[in-house]
């Protein structure tokens, strides 16, 4: 049976920009870097960055991480503040930013968690929503 997510791995055509864009930015912790990749760490979550050709999601795929609603505000303007683009806007219940990474993955910085979505969810009636 699975007990969890074991690890995240993306494609980067630049090492060296993605590394930095994980670690100095985002503030993932390094743990090991060679010339192919690098394993990081974001709490729990592990975060490998392998250096391959890159084929980002043309679709909504995206990997969404939590933060603090004190931290979100500073959070924000210093992505916009080091360029880094938006993919979209937020729609959804508590404040997100949508953003690329060096390569075109999209990512989500959100406040909340599955309940509180659940719990906007319901309040709006999702057309055909069932609750487990």
């Amino acid at each position: 049976m699975l007990t969890g997510l074991n690890h995240i791995t993306i494609a980067t055509s630049d090492l060296e920009k993605s590394f930095q864009f994980y670690t100095d930015i985002l503030g993932m912790k390094p743990h090991a870097r060679w010339q192919k990749g690098a394993y990081l760490a974001l709490g729990e979550l592990w975060f490998c960055l392998n250096v391959d050709e890159s084929y980002p999601a043309q679709d909504y795929t995206h990997i969404a991480f939590s933060i603090a609603s004190d931290d979100f505000q500073s959070l924000r303007l210093s992505l916009l503040q080091n360029d880094v683009k938006e993919w979209q806007q937020n729609h959804s219940e508590g404040d997100s930013l949508y953003l690329l990474d060096p390569d075109g993955h999209k990512l989500e910085i959100h406040i909340g968690d599955m309940q509180s979505r659940i719990s906007s969810m319901d309040a709006e009636r999702y057309p055909g929503l069932q609750l487990y």
